[in-house]
């Protein structure tokens, strides 16, 4: 399973990655509403677990725009508010479920598992193509003319990113953004990651797709014409 917390208590969050991840679970974590936006809406997760009362954006605000915008991954909130109106308003915002703190990390795990079977039967499988690149956001698979790519963590996440902008262009900044945040390192990474997205994307097939633009970034389109191809 792999998870999204959203939340701003370095404790609590800490006790959760260290129960989760030895059984076997991917964790990332948000400390704001902001952060957390913009990973929910970027990245692909089974569930989210979010807390009510966060920095500059609070959890019923961010659950409300996730589902605006059609992102229907399971939501589990917390939050110590146990009053029934508050309960009515988180799951008028979108939640899945509601748990109070304090809570039990195996009462946790269970209601997660039970939210992510429920979800998977009613859920569409939900994908992403350009021309004849296909990237399946539940099992993040990638083909091409049905073949499947072999991607590291970081190429999976470049193509999606690429591949969600399409046919729009994404810069540096962003693509920097989408595999470290704000705090990228030293030197040319994204050229190196990029180079190994290629090699995977484009390489063994005619049709290139991949686009270098100088001093903008990247584009994933399929040729429109033959000057447009890289």
């Amino acid at each position: 399973m792999r998870l999204l917390v959203v939340e701003d208590n370095r404790n609590l969050v800490g006790n959760l990655f260290e129960y989760f991840e030895p059984r076997g679970h991917e964790m990332d974590a948000a400390p704001d509403g902001i952060v957390g936006l913009h990973l929910a809406a970027t990245q692909s997760y089974d569930a989210i677990v979010l807390d009510w009362m966060l920095p500059r954006l609070d959890g019923p605000a961010l659950l409300q725009r996730l589902r605006e915008h059609d992102i229907d991954t399971p939501v589990i909130m917390l939050t110590a508010r146990d009053e029934l109106p508050d309960k009515i308003s988180g799951f008028r915002a979108g939640a899945d479920d509601y748990l109070t703190k304090p809570f039990a990390l195996p009462e946790l795990e269970v209601r997660l598992e039970a939210l992510l079977a429920r979800s998977r039967g009613r859920r569409k499988p939900r994908s992403l193509q350009v021309h004849d690149l296909r990237l399946d956001l539940d099992t993040l698979e990638a083909t091409r003319g049905g073949r499947t790519l072999h991607l590291y963590p970081a190429g999976r996440r470049l193509l999606q990113a690429l591949m969600q902008a399409s046919p729009a262009a994404v810069t540096r900044r962003q693509l920097e953004h989408v595999l470290w945040g704000d705090d990228p390192p030293d030197g040319d990474m994204l050229r190196s990651h990029i180079y190994e997205l290629r090699r995977s994307v484009d390489a063994p097939f005619e049709v290139k797709l991949l686009r270098t633009l100088p001093r903008v970034g990247y584009r994933l389109a399929a040729p429109r014409d033959p000057a447009d191809a890289p």
